[in-house]
């Protein structure tokens, strides 16, 4: 097993690991796996729990806890513990310039070695929630959203393509073009095969009260989404359904969000979703926008509305779209179940419902659509 097959709720098991091996401490990737399972079990409130869980299952040799303790403080605490007179002589420098590790101990610009130690400060963003971000990590998560790359699925097309081999069906003009080459012989013909192409896809996103933590960094996500396809449509939901694909195609994500609070009369305010998606069926989905599409609902699922009445809506969506995906950002809480009267009446006519309230399940997002 290799730590590509690691959970994502393991990365700072991972992350903390790769800073070790910069220390110079050999860590195998099986002392990695057992880490993070006694991270699952014993979880990260206790600074004890965690250093001793490390500590017996990192390291391996005595001569290895001082480097150790060091690289805790740097990764856990963010600083250094003050240097005995006997360690005073090594140079201790933490490098945040990427996740590649470097050599563990080398010469400084003093007399004594220098000890390197790497971390990325980004990798550890992807898994932070955004309700708990600061202001700057928020800035940083927004530009680091730009790198992903939402592609769609695709589906058969009525027109037909030119096929590389043998296909089902002869393409006469080609092969008239290809006998023009010899003479006029039809010595190599052409065919045809079905053609594919992009599935279109819908965002339905919660911009309601209960979602302020996690509507804008959501809407970027949609921008993102945008600017990628030309068969992507943006709405948002809140006490009204609100179309706002053209405020989000603009190319400049600041530009796109300023033009969609300009747009969206209901932000923070009260959730309708029942009546939204009635909305968005009755005059864009049902005639044709969701036919055959990928229909991502963003929300948490708390719903003044009638829940008879979103069950009754999402059953008509179900039936003409081709998948139903809920994107709800309170399912990376401990303990959480779909409780909530709006989440429970729509949960039977999902497909799937996943995480969105980090880069990491949104990146895991974009490879759903994919699919």
């Amino acid at each position: 097993m290799s730590e590509d097959h690691i959970p994502v709720g393991s990365e700072l098991a991972v992350s903390f690991g790769r800073v070790l091996r910069s220390a110079g401490i050999e860590v195998p990737v099986g002392s990695v796996i057992a880490y993070s399972q006694a991270l699952g079990w014993l979880g990260l409130g206790g600074r004890a729990s965690v250093y001793w869980a490390g500590r017996a299952t990192l390291v391996r040799r005595p001569e290895d806890i001082v480097t150790y303790d060091r690289a805790f403080e740097a990764f856990w605490r963010g600083r250094w513990p003050e240097l005995t007179p006997a360690q005073a002589r090594v140079t201790v420098m933490l490098d945040d310039s990427g996740p590649d590790p470097a050599e563990g101990a080398g010469l400084g610009e003093g007399t004594g070695p220098a000890l390197v130690v790497r971390y990325s400060a980004a990798e550890v963003l992807r898994v932070k929630d955004f309700a708990r971000c600061t202001p700057a990590e928020l800035a940083e998560a927004y530009r680091l959203m730009t790198n992903l790359r939402p592609r769609l699925s695709r589906r058969r097309s009525r027109r037909r393509a030119p096929a590389r081999r043998s296909g089902n069906r002869p393409d006469l003009r080609r092969t008239v073009r290809l006998a023009m080459r010899s003479r006029g012989e039809p010595i190599r013909r052409g065919w045809t095969e079905p053609g594919e192409r992009p599935r279109r896809m819908v965002l339905l996103c919660d911009v309601s009260g209960s979602m302020e933590p996690y509507a804008r960094a959501l809407l970027r996500f949609c921008h993102v989404a945008v600017a990628a396809g030309t068969r992507v449509e943006a709405f948002t939901l809140g006490t009204r359904l609100t179309r706002v694909t053209r405020e989000l195609s603009h190319h400049d994500p600041d530009v796109a969000i300023e033009r969609t609070a300009h747009r969206v009369q209901d932000w923070s305010g009260g959730t309708r979703l029942g009546e939204g998606i009635e909305a968005f069926n009755t005059t864009w989905g049902i005639p044709g926008m969701a036919r055959g599409a990928i229909v991502v609902i963003l929300s948490d699922g708390w719903d003044r509305g009638s829940p008879a009445a979103l069950a009754r809506e999402m059953s008509r969506l179900k039936r003409v779209a081709h998948r139903v995906v809920w994107v709800n950002p309170l399912k990376a809480s401990p303990g959480y179940a779909p409780i909530a009267r709006g989440m429970s009446a729509a949960l039977p006519y999902v497909d799937d419902l996943v995480e969105g309230h980090s880069l990491a399940s949104l990146d895991s997002l974009t490879e759903l659509m994919a699919r």
